[in-house]
């Protein structure tokens, strides 16, 4: 994942003329001008989410497996990409564990703000790639809901 100008956590994308790119073309010319080392094809293809609003949207979200060399390779190309420190601050590894405590790792990660489809579409990819035990992706998203109401709570006290 990257964190973006903005501050919100997303994936890598851009928007793509079907004039002119397939959806595979036009996400690997905008991954080249972003990373530069990477080729998705359409076997890489997930899945696609309408977001709804003012401003309608599909997107199209792939993934692929690679080896540790491949994002070592990636997260040094990153630095180097002609977004970086303007629409990209950095890549962002995703924990995918949990802490003793029920809330380091990825339930602390998944308290983050993320733009869009993102945060769905990272637990989506979780879930369908068997990334994450399933019991233990739904045990980090509770721990997650139950920390923002707690925090809700605690404001509401203070006020």
């Amino acid at each position: 994942m990257q964190m973006r100008f903005d501050g919100l956590l997303g994936f890598p994308g851009g928007f793509v003329d079907r004039r002119y790119w397939s959806l595979e073309d036009g996400l690997n010319r905008v991954l080249g001008l972003g990373l530069g080392c990477v080729r998705l094809t359409e076997a890489d293809y997930l899945c696609s989410h309408l977001t709804e609003g003012p401003h309608r949207v599909v997107a199209h979200f792939y993934a692929r497996q690679l080896t540790l060399e491949e994002l070592h390779t990636i997260e040094i190309s990153a630095v180097h990409s002609r977004d970086h420190g303007m629409e990209v601050m950095g890549m962002v590894r995703v924990p995918l564990y949990t802490q003793k405590d029920r809330m380091g790792g990825l339930p602390n990660f998944l308290a983050n703000s993320f733009v869009g489809t993102a945060k769905f579409q990272l637990l989506f990819a979780l879930k369908i790639l068997n990334m994450v035990p399933e019991e233990k992706l739904a045990e980090a998203v509770a721990a997650t809901q139950r920390t923002k109401k707690g925090a809700i709570d605690h404001a509401g006290g203070a006020a």
